[in-house]
């Protein structure tokens, strides 16, 4: 790669990668704030939350990627464009290649990249949060015990905290166990903690009171202590299995079971068409990227005036762009019941590539069709009269002259 390249390609890498992770940064936002409920409502740890959050980013930068590359490109050709660096290229007799070949360089190392996450980061990622999820969803505190609340958790079985601190501790709670029908237990605590020890699930309680109550003749007797561990691996779920969605199963499993007449699982086989999109998606997003560099580069990589509708260029290339995504993403969500869906997911983005390279070659240069020209050409000129009026009536031109 000659020193120009190098320069071109550490321009577009800079702005790809400072791109790549303010969209990430604003995507795990909205995401993170879309899970809150796992503190406020069934009140999990900040670590637990932050690491069910922090293993949605694999899917989220594959799905950012692509269009974080388009908007380098864009913002570095046009900065050279305006810097005039493209006109002493093209002056110098320089090949349209010399600023392409920087640009196919990143988008074929964003590619791989995304190949990578596609079939093993995102998928492992994504399993990982719905094991999290599904250690969330059957915690019995975290689903059942809400602070304020008087719960019922089983015939005869009263929980009631007053506060649950951000590490997951409990305050101020009260339990009345009335399931023996002789004898009544009330415990009250100020600190309480959920540990996991012997193979046993303990509500561990602190400073606190136990008091026993006989049914029959009334009989009251209390026990303080410092400390007292409440068994409650009778209460929690222990065989609760979570349930994969194509998304999440590793790509081997997903090839399987999308392979016909391949063993796989019943669930497996019920969806084998899912399975048979997921399996395409995966391995065609990854074109993307080289699509989305050379729409950029046809629309902006030659040297332009301001008058040749340079902004109308860059609208072109974002409005192409999303075209695109959004006929790879219908092929994406037919794929699982259409054959010509799954052919599509490969010829869309493949296309656009083939296509774009061609034009490249044979030195084409995408136009607007004359009419268009001609009509933007009326627009740009009706504004600029427009403006030198105004002008004129403020005093700032020069009386409507030109030279």
């Amino acid at each position: 790669m000659r020193l120009i390249e190098r320069y071109i390609f550490r321009r577009a890498a800079g702005a790809f990668l400072l791109t790549l992770v303010a969209l990430a940064g604003v995507v795990w936002v909205t995401q993170a704030l879309r899970q809150m409920n796992i503190i406020t409502a069934k009140g999990a740890a900040l670590l637990v939350f932050l690491e069910i959050t922090a293993l949605a980013l694999p899917f989220l930068v594959i799905v950012i990627a692509p269009f974080a590359l388009l908007i380098a490109a864009v913002q570095t050709l046009n900065a050279f464009n305006a810097e005039s660096e493209l006109v002493v290229l093209n002056a110098s007799g320089a090949s349209r290649f010399v600023v392409l070949r920087p640009l196919l360089t990143l988008a074929a190392a964003t590619t791989a990249v995304m190949l990578l996450f596609t079939t093993w980061a995102s998928p492992t990622a994504l399993r990982a949060l719905r094991n999290e999820l599904t250690k969330v969803n059957v915690d019995l505190v975290a689903n059942i015990v809400q602070p304020g609340r008087f719960i019922d958790i089983e015939g005869g079985l009263t929980f009631h905290i007053r506060n649950r601190a951000g590490d997951g501790s409990l305050a101020g709670l009260f339990v009345e166990d009335r399931r023996d029908a002789d004898i009544a237990f009330t415990y009250i605590a100020e600190r309480a903690a959920i540990v996991e020890m012997f193979g046993k699930t303990l509500l561990v309680m602190q400073d606190g009171v136990i008091q026993r109550r006989t049914i029959k003749d009334g009989g009251l007797s209390l026990i303080d202590f410092e400390s007292y561990a409440f068994d409650l691996s009778g209460l929690t779920p222990t065989t609760v299995a979570p349930v994969y969605r194509p998304s999440e199963r590793p790509t081997t499993e997903v090839w399987d079971g999308a392979s016909p007449g391949a063993a796989a699982d019943p669930q497996a086989i019920r969806n084998a068409g899912r399975l048979r999109a997921e399996l395409h998606d995966r391995l065609s997003q990854p074109l993307l990227p080289l699509a989305f560099a050379l729409v950029a580069f046809l629309a902006l990589g030659d040297a332009r005036t301001t008058r040749q509708g340079r902004g109308f260029a860059i609208l072109a290339t974002i409005v192409v762009a999303a075209a695109l995504r959004g006929a790879h993403f219908a092929a994406s969500s037919a794929a699982a019941s259409s054959s010509f869906a799954v052919a599509a997911l490969y010829v869309v983005p493949g296309a656009a590539v083939v296509a774009g390279l061609v034009m490249v070659a044979s030195d084409h240069t995408p136009s607007l069709p004359a009419p268009v020209e001609r009509l933007l050409d009326t627009i740009g000129d009706g504004v600029g009269f427009l403006t030198r009026r105004i002008g004129d009536r403020l005093g700032l031109g020069n009386g409507g002259e030109t030279a």
